[in-house]
């Protein structure tokens, strides 16, 4: 039953009004206004634009929150996913592995240090990466296991983690999607060499842009990402490597402070909304969950549900204006970027299954109990038409 005490009139009442957008940055945004227009006019009056006193101290503040010993902000998750295999001098000949079913800028990272993207299928339950098909795609020239923590949820990172120190393997946490999820009480992003995070608007910690966040314990690793993402620049003009730009803008981090203090609490909603959904959806048709993994704690970056009617479920939650999302509709191997890696459908199973079943329904900290209500009743409803 929904979890609001409306009466039947008063049910209808809100659904003849209702919209329940995907993500809603606005709400979010609206309720911190102050604090953020505070902190963005801080940085103009210091006008300290490039690496200025908000981004040191919000790295110092994502370190702690991460559970490591340093922090570096760059421009973009891809940009930490990157300048991390390029720091563990990852380059070409070097193979480094990674799930088929992730975002491209996982494998786009490998490929511009000029490596080989080696992609292993995922756990058919968890949706991450199978550390069974990890250690089958080890080669002599496998340098980096690149796990992905898929939709806010850590894999089997013992099991991950194992392997790499059996084969003498760097790992580096693709932590896009997981800022505050944990593996056996341990921060996502503390659990490999090093970890990287996505700052995009629509993460659970969204910069008003795009920005990044390679995390590590290794100082002279973090010594080294501060020189590459900034002309690998030591001291003024005086250039020891060839660095980029990829720094954190100072309004980025001025921003992502002011969210920072907030986000246990977003989490702790998010996690409220996704058990709410598999109470509500609990037995529905043939809808299937993301298997949670012992140990770890997921924070809902994404709240996925399967069927294999998703195409047409799709089109009948946004005829009742409930808008949802598909992550993602092509796995790596059959993306036409990477037909070079000479992949055929069928290759990986368990990535395409999930790819045709896979559908995303509203997460966001600010989703209001009528909306939650609303789109799991208008899921009950197209199964029930179906018969």
């Amino acid at each position: 039953m929904p979890s609001g005490h409306s009466t039947a009139s008063e049910s209808a009442q809100v659904e003849a009004r209702l919209t329940v957008p995907f993500v809603d940055l606005g709400a979010q945004h609206a309720a911190i206004a102050g604090e953020l227009d505070a902190a963005i006019e801080r940085v103009l009056a210091r006008a300290d634009f490039i690496l200025g006193e908000d981004v040191a101290a919000f790295e110092k503040e994502f370190a702690e929150f991460a559970g490591a010993g340093d922090a570096v902000g760059v421009s973009s998750g891809l940009a930490a996913l990157e300048l991390a295999l390029r720091v563990v001098d990852v380059g070409p000949g070097d193979e480094v592995i990674l799930p088929a079913n992730t975002f491209i800028a996982t494998a786009l990272a490998v490929s511009a240090t000029g490596a080989r993207p080696v992609l292993a299928d995922c756990d058919r339950s968890t949706y991450e990466v199978d550390p069974r098909a990890i250690e089958a795609a080890i080669t002599p020239r496998t340098k980096v296991i690149l796990p992905v923590h898929l939709y806010g949820q850590p894999g089997d990172m013992d099991a991950i983690l194992a392997i790499a120190a059996r084969h003498g393997l760097v790992v580096v946490e693709d932590a896009a999607q997981a800022h505050g999820a944990t593996y056996r009480g341990r921060p996502c992003g503390s659990l490999g060499r090093l970890g990287c995070f996505s700052f995009y608007p629509a993460k659970n910690l969204g910069a008003a842009g795009d920005g990044g966040m390679i995390t590590t314990s290794d100082a002279r690793l973090a010594q080294r990402l501060r020189r590459l993402r900034n002309y690998g620049e030591q001291a003024k003009y005086e250039h020891v490597e060839r660095g980029g730009n990829a720094r954190l803008d100072t309004l980025q981090a001025a921003i992502l402070r002011v969210k920072l203090r907030y986000l246990a609490q977003w989490n702790q909603l998010r996690v409220r909304h996704a058990e709410e959904y598999r109470r509500q959806l609990a037995g529905v048709g043939d809808l299937a969950f993301q298997k949670l993994v012992p140990d770890a704690t997921h924070v809902y970056h994404l709240f996925v549900i399967e069927t294999e009617r998703r195409d047409a479920l799709r089109g009948f939650l946004a005829e009742r204006s409930v808008r949802t999302g598909i992550h993602y509709p092509k796995p790596i191997h059959l993306q036409k970027a990477y037909a070079d890696l000479g992949h055929r459908p069928g290759d990986f199973p368990h990535a395409e299954s999930l790819a045709s079943r896979a559908l995303s329904l509203p997460m966001y900290p600010e989703l209001t109990g009528d909306q939650v209500d609303y789109v799991c009743e208008q899921v009950r409803r197209f199964f029930a038409a179906q018969g």
